[in-house]
């Protein structure tokens, strides 16, 4: 059985679980229509200082309000499920996803520069298979919930050419200089540290977004792909820690990646790498409370789009994402 058909069977197990989903949206009748229609609260911006001895000043803060709705936010959470299911699936099997998983309102792009890894660590491999999966079945639940109102896939880079949103990231991090590239489908290594630049970002996404989410189905939903997503933040830092103890640049290069990110969202230190104080690990970045950090829409997209400023395309997504909310924040 080869990659493709691994993720394939294991996507068809969850077809219960899916189909059950489905059937409890259409019963709460959530519709395209009810998604554009709901108006939705604000939200708070990160946490304090990524020392972890701050307290996040927004977590109990009533969000201000916007004229968001929960379908904006939705189709928002659906752009970066695209770039990680895209992202995974190339790593884990070679190939992207279905067609008929793209589709939707808005401009539909292509994910070009994706490729297999060849894992020589079988443990990275099975964990690459079980997270590619996942952010399959994300892509499905949200183009699911959103009905004809999902957007389509935006273009999506991810390539490891030295222009690549992959290598201008290692060198904002320093971890490369310009012209040089970051493959990180070159090496068990290099795989875990580009998945770990997406699932930090996706659980602070999460759980800045949920506070915007009227809808108690959707609030739910966005609760369990948050899990989903903390989970496979856990775990790409619990073994690029472990590796790190033999290979310490491996350490060094999440506070790296941390340090860039961070410079890009805003002055609020919202990330940590995976070492803790005196040398011990940080598998779980929490302000003094133990309580995840936070991060708008805005400043999401300032990552994703490796621009400080307040554009409306850039790294990652070339053009932009599909969706009302399209735009980051300004520094």
């Amino acid at each position: 059985m080869n990659q493709q058909d691994l993720i394939a069977e294991l996507g068809e197990r969850q077809a219960a679980r899916r189909q059950q989903r489905r059937a409890f949206l259409k019963f709460a009748g959530i519709s395209a229509a009810v998604a554009g229609a709901t108006a939705l609260s604000g939200c708070g911006g990160g946490g304090n200082s990524g020392d972890g001895l701050g307290v996040d000043p927004g977590a109990n803060t009533p969000p201000p309000a916007t004229g968001l709705s929960d379908g904006d936010i939705l189709n928002f959470a659906l752009n970066l499920e695209y770039l990680e299911a895209q992202f995974y699936s190339f790593a884990a099997t070679g190939s992207g996803l279905a067609a008929n998983l793209l589709t939707g309102t808005g401009t539909q792009g292509a994910a070009t520069g994706g490729r297999a890894v060849t894992f020589t660590d079988p443990v990275v491999r099975q964990y690459a298979n079980e997270i590619a999966v996942d952010e399959r079945q994300h892509v499905i639940f949200l183009r699911t919930a959103l009905g004809s109102a999902a957007v389509a896939q935006p273009a999506i880079d991810i390539s490891s050419s030295p222009t690549g949103p992959f290598s201008q990231a290692a060198v904002a991090a320093g971890l490369i200089t310009q012209g040089q590239s970051f493959d990180p489908y070159a090496s068990d290594e290099n795989f875990l540290l580009g998945a770990y630049i997406f699932e930090d970002v996706g659980v602070t996404a999460y759980k800045g977004a949920s506070p915007l989410l009227k809808s108690e189905v959707f609030l739910s939903a966005a609760a369990g792909i948050l899990g989903a997503e903390a989970y496979h933040a856990g775990l790409v830092r619990t073994v690029l820690y472990a590796k790190g103890i033999a290979v310490p640049a491996l350490i060094d290069a999440t506070e790296r990646i941390s340090n860039a990110r961070d410079s890009l969202d805003g002055p609020t230190d919202v990330d940590q790498g995976v070492r803790g104080a005196n040398g011990a690990s940080n598998i779980v970045p929490t302000d003094a409370d133990g309580i995840a950090y936070s991060r708008t829409p805005g400043d999401v997209l300032n990552i994703v789009y490796l621009n400080a400023g307040a554009v409306p395309r850039g790294g990652f997504f070339p053009n932009g994402v599909n969706g009302s909310v399209n735009t980051s924040s300004a520094g």
